[in-house]
């Protein structure tokens, strides 16, 4: 596979090395060019392996979102086909084992959930095939083509509906949800079989390669917090003969049972003992039932997807490795490991096609934010060229892994992103932004918009993503240095790593910012508690009492371990919880603050910003609280997008720089440009 790693890397090299010669000629791009960049998902890889289908997601302005539909893209070459168009869009392409059709899933005219929708690969109207009571999700083929197997929520009784028409609804709290089953439609006759049924929740399934089998991830309920106590269960696939694989109350998914029946692999975050709050490893069962094998125990890795070789002889799977992502595949008996690619990028949308024992993958980069490549045998072959116009029309920015000593002597890794005309010897400001999780790790690759970073370098600005203790891709000690407080090394590793940059002469440290999202948030409030050396910040979805926010978050089990236990119990840890609160020393505060949270948010709730806003306002800080209406965790509609990205850049240029900032306005289908011209 040598001969695979040097052809994944090079075309990476090439496009880098590209950059140095024209980069700084090209204009730099808007907000709304950068908020307009396609997201490619979903490849698949037809049967006969001549085209792949993907996914593109598009900003409509007129709606508001992205809306995404399907393509296909011939291997043979030629210019990509865009084979739907629904107003509401498409998604979850899957090709039929003969590859006549194609099943997507979709919202289209009458219908008042996404049904599945069969569409001839020869061209022509989709054709609906189910008419079933509630959104179905997660399409696969039975390997015989006959049928599609599906999930779907349980339907509201007639009571409940009849209630809910007379408005009579009032619901218990954190008990108004439905089980999600699995089911089966048959498209000889379009009936649907129900395979699941019971007290619980069907998380995730996979098909055996012969369709007698399903690998299933069971919980008790469809809730957030109960899914990370997910168990593995093998069942025929009739729904009959259910057998139990694991019991430790550990999250665990990508179930999958080997071509020869005997073997099922997962993964779960845990480590051999099934103790938590561990990187997602890969550990393989029998099918049978029995004790469990944790594969590769010293990989330092987190291990993203899995599936069987063609042979059942190894594992192929997807790794975080810190800044990047890589193609891995393990032999199952001697645990021998072998990287199948290199490079500077970020993996995304993997899949594995067994019987041609080839793989497809989008790949970002620097220059291109996730065209699909084909990985078969040694041979590595680009797909698409959807991305082909970034690089040739926009200043990017020159992006560095780079390495520092922490505060405790070890070594951690981050990102720095250059600013446009950097001359060496030269000091710039800096933006320090820090990833979300934290069980996370921001790596090379095309970012995302939100970050506008292409911006922020065209501006001038130098960027800085630190891989913070808490981050995966490191090993197990690293990402466990939060267990049982959470600000250990964390901040150090942030401080730190921005001291290295001014000790390398690259920053100037009277122009420094501080900004972050979720767990980027947490820390955004805790640097600011820690240190007055940034001239603004800007925290979103930020926790600021751990307390308080153990009570109002949809997930608590993380919590629990960094802490020790539950505030709730008698001699709970409540001086850990507190002493880690950002609140706890907001009387410190002198950096100006902006704080941006989604009204609907139910994973870092709106309190906690509310708390921070509250308590910097009394306390005399400039500072301003953003509430998006409508918005969850990550704020998806466009104009908050952008609202978001004018905010934050007028607030940094205004309190590191002294210039002013001019807000860019969303596209109008009348041809004029929005009123609104800054925050009110």
């Amino acid at each position: 596979m040598k001969n695979a790693c040097s052809r994944i890397s090079l075309p990476i090299f090439l496009l880098l090395l590209g950059l140095s010669a024209t980069a700084q000629e090209k204009p730099g791009m808007s907000v709304v060019e950068l908020l307009n960049v396609p997201r490619l998902t979903e490849p698949q890889l037809s049967p006969d392996g001549e085209a792949v289908l993907f996914t593109l997601a598009e900003s409509d302005w007129d709606a508001n979102k992205r809306i995404s539909h399907i393509w296909r893209q011939s291997l043979a070459g030629g210019d990509a086909v865009q084979l739907t168009r629904g107003e509401e869009g498409e998604s979850n392409p899957r090709w039929s084992p003969d590859g006549a059709l194609i099943a997507f899933v979709a919202k289209r005219g009458d219908d008042e959930v996404n049904q599945i929708y069969l569409l001839s690969n020869a061209g022509g109207e989709a054709e609906r095939l189910t008419e079933h009571a509630t959104a179905v999700s997660d399409v696969e083929w039975s390997p015989d083509g006959n049928a599609l197997y599906f999930l779907a929520d349980d339907a509201k009784t007639e009571e409940e509906e009849r209630r809910e028409e007379l408005q009579d609804d009032v619901y218990a709290f954190d008990a108004n949800w439905k089980h999600q089953h699995l089911w089966k439609i048959s498209l000889q006759d379009r009936s649907e079989t129900r395979v699941t049924e019971g007290d619980f929740s069907i998380r995730s399934y996979r098909l055996s390669r012969k369709g007698e089998r399903i690998v299933v991830q069971r919980a008790s309920s469809p809730l957030l917090n109960d899914i990370f106590g997910s168990e593995v269960w093998l069942l025929d696939a009739s729904g009959d003969n259910w057998s139990q694989l694991t019991d430790n109350d550990q999250p665990e998914g990508g179930g999958e049972l080997s071509p020869d029946g005997t073997t099922v692999l997962f993964r779960a975050g845990a480590n051999e003992d099934f103790d938590p709050y561990y990187n997602d490893n890969l550990f393989v069962v029998p099918a049978s039932g029995g004790p469990h094998r944790l594969l590769l125990p010293e990989m330092p890795y987190e291990v993203e997807e899995a599936h069987w070789s063609a042979d059942g002889s190894e594992i192929f799977f997807t790794a975080n490795t810190g800044v990047r992502t890589q193609l891995f595949s393990v032999d199952v008996d001697s645990e021998e490991l072998v990287q199948l690619t290199e490079g500077d990028h970020a993996m995304r949308g993997w899949s594995y096609s067994p019987l041609l024992e080839s793989h497809v993958a989008s790949l970002s980069t620097a220059t291109n934010a996730g065209d699909v490549w084909r990985l078969l045998g040694d041979d590595l072959e680009r797909v698409t060229r959807v991305f082909d116009y970034l690089e040739e029309s926009y200043f990017l920015p020159r992006q560095e892994a780079i390495t520092w000593e922490g505060a405790d002597g070890v070594t951690v890794e981050g990102i720095v992103y250059y600013p446009r005309d950097y001359e060496a010897g030269t000091r710039y400001p800096l933006i320090v932004q820090t990833h979300g999780g934290p069980a996370a790790s921001d790596r090379l690759g095309f970012n995302a918009s939100r970050d506008f970073i292409p911006i922020a370098t065209d501006r001038g600005w130098m960027v800085f993503r630190p891989n913070y203790r808490g981050s995966v891709g490191y090993g197990d000690a690293f990402m466990r240095d939060m267990v049982g407080h959470y600000f250990n090394q964390a901040h150090l590793d942030v401080m730190t790593g921005v001291d290295h940059l001014i000790d390398e002469g690259l920053v100037d440290d009277e122009r420094m910012i501080k900004m972050g999202w979720s767990g980027g948030g947490h820390m955004t409030n805790k640097i600011i508690t820690f240190t007055d050396r940034f001239k603004a910040a800007s925290t979103g979805a930020g926790a600021a009492n751990w307390i308080s926010m153990y009570g109002q978050t949809d997930i608590r089990i993380h919590r629990g371990n960094w802490f020790g236990g539950s505030p709730w119990l008698k001699d709970a840890p409540i001086d850990t919880y507190w002493e880690h609160s950002p609140l706890r020393e907001v009387w410190r505060v002198t950096t100006p603050t902006l704080v941006l949270v989604g009204e609907n948010d139910a994973r870092v709730p709106a309190p906690q910003s509310i708390e921070l806003y509250r308590a910097l306002r009394a306390n005399g800080v400039d500072t301003h609280l953003y509430m998006a209406p409508r918005e969850p965790h990550g704020w998806r509609e466009l104009r908050h997008q952008l609202f978001k990205i004018n905010v934050e850049l007028e607030w940094f240029e205004k309190h590191a720089l002294g210039r002013e900032y001019e807000w860019e306005t969303a596209p109008d289908p009348s041809g004029e440009t929005d009123e609104s011209e800054g925050a009110t």
